[in-house]
């Protein structure tokens, strides 16, 4: 039984920040954290209802893994003067307890804009929304049980991380959450009046 969060949803809403140096600390079990992603990608909507995210929960010597190749990639495309700064930002990710792979299925996409031609130059924007979507519920749901999360794109990755889990061909990667226990406070965050960003009408 998934252990029940005393946080509510706006709550978590109004908390959820990017914490950038996560530790092993979880509140959960992995089979938790696996039925709520489960429960996630059951229920988000799609355009549609295609259906075209993909996650990918990693745990373990797999997160650590998939760090492990982004620093190797990085190593390889940073300029040397900014090297140590990306080595330590990308610490704080491997120190994590887990992260969360979004991905989009290009087959999927494809086949709703030859079924709906109409709107195929929409489909892939479209896709994106729902991927948003599935980011958003999956950092708002990680905040309301005590982890600290970010959303990261380190998409120069995308064929390693393929050939490493066997992942179709057709995931294009989207975004990576790294998770854990918050190891450092978030930064001020900068808010722009809501009154010119939000109008009522009546």
């Amino acid at each position: 039984m998934l252990v029940t969060t005393e946080k509510g949803l706006l709550a978590a809403i109004r908390d959820r920040r990017s914490i950038h140096t996560v530790g092993k600390k979880s509140p959960l079990a992995d089979q938790e954290l696996e039925q709520i992603l489960a429960d996630i990608v059951k229920h988000m909507p799609s355009a549609y209802n295609s259906q075209s995210t993909r996650l990918v929960l990693l745990l373990g010597a797999a997160h650590e893994k998939f760090w492990d190749i982004v620093q190797e990639v990085m190593r390889a495309v940073v300029a040397p003067d900014q090297l140590d700064a990306v080595s330590a930002r990308l610490a704080g990710f491997r120190g994590g307890y887990g992260t969360v792979l979004f991905f989009e299925d290009q087959a999927v996409i494809e086949s709703f804009q030859q079924k709906f031609p109409a709107n195929q130059d929409k489909f892939p924007v479209w896709a994106e929304h729902t991927n948003a979507m599935h980011q958003y519920a999956v950092w708002v749901v990680l905040e309301a049980y005590g982890y600290g999360a970010s959303l990261q794109h380190y998409n120069v990755v995308e064929d390693r991380v393929k050939a490493e889990w066997k992942l179709p061909e057709t995931w294009r990667l989207v975004a990576q959450m790294p998770f854990g226990s918050p190891e450092n406070a978030p930064r001020d965050k900068q808010v722009q009046p809501v009154e010119d960003r939000f109008k009522v009408f009546k």
